[in-house]
């Protein structure tokens, strides 16, 4: 798959969940199960307003990674379908 130019930069995740730093690029190479704890991760992040506060650039940067996780796994769903 093409990663569009602006997903290529050093953009990166420390996830507790896959017990690893993931960079931006690499959502496009998870496997569906990964994915999805990604999801579940970065979701909780953004919901929790205490922490946008405390750790603002995380919370941006969950930002990013949520939405682009959501429409990976939407393209994933519309692919799986046809």
């Amino acid at each position: 798959m093409d990663i569009p130019l602006q997903e290529q930069n050093q953009k990166w995740f420390k996830s507790h969940l896959l017990d690893r730093s993931i960079e931006l690029q690499e959502l496009y190479e998870l496997p569906q199960g990964e994915l999805d704890l990604l999801l579940a991760e970065t979701a909780e992040l953004r919901s929790d307003s205490v922490n946008r506060d405390r750790n603002h650039g995380k919370w941006c940067t969950a930002g990013y990674f949520l939405e682009l996780a959501r429409l990976i796994d939407q393209r994933r769903g519309r692919e799986a379908s046809t």
